[in-house]
């Protein structure tokens, strides 16, 4: 019984940044890891980052660099800062998140689009 509010997606041009930001509400504490999947046409949804409740934190190796998640002092908020965006990293963002008991939930997803 989670749901997101996501913000931060848009059209930016190779090399440029943007943050997202996920904020869940409902069920919040039994979240353990929250992140980002992202999707892009024809192909399958992909890990991009997460964190766990502990601080850990998981990257794909094509944005390991380039790409930070951070959580706030709000357990229930996290952000991805994306610098050096190519146009690879075109997608639609899904904000994640992952209950102690391995159950998913899914936002609405927000679009990245890396484009001259």
């Amino acid at each position: 019984q989670l749901q997101f509010v996501e913000s931060g997606g848009g059209l930016v041009q190779p090399g440029g940044s943007l943050r997202l930001s996920c904020t869940a509400s409902g069920s919040i504490f039994s979240i353990y890891t929250m992140g980002w999947y992202r999707q892009a046409p024809g192909k399958q949804r992909e890990l991009v980052a997460s964190i766990t409740r502990g601080g850990s934190t998981n990257y794909a190796d094509s944005v390991k660099g380039r790409f930070t998640i951070s959580r706030a002092n709000a357990r229930n908020t996290v952000y991805l800062q994306m610098n050096s965006l190519k146009p690879e990293d075109t997608a639609v963002y899904y904000c994640h998140a992952e209950d102690i008991y391995r159950a998913a939930s899914w936002g609405q997803g927000t679009q990245v689009t890396v484009s001259s």
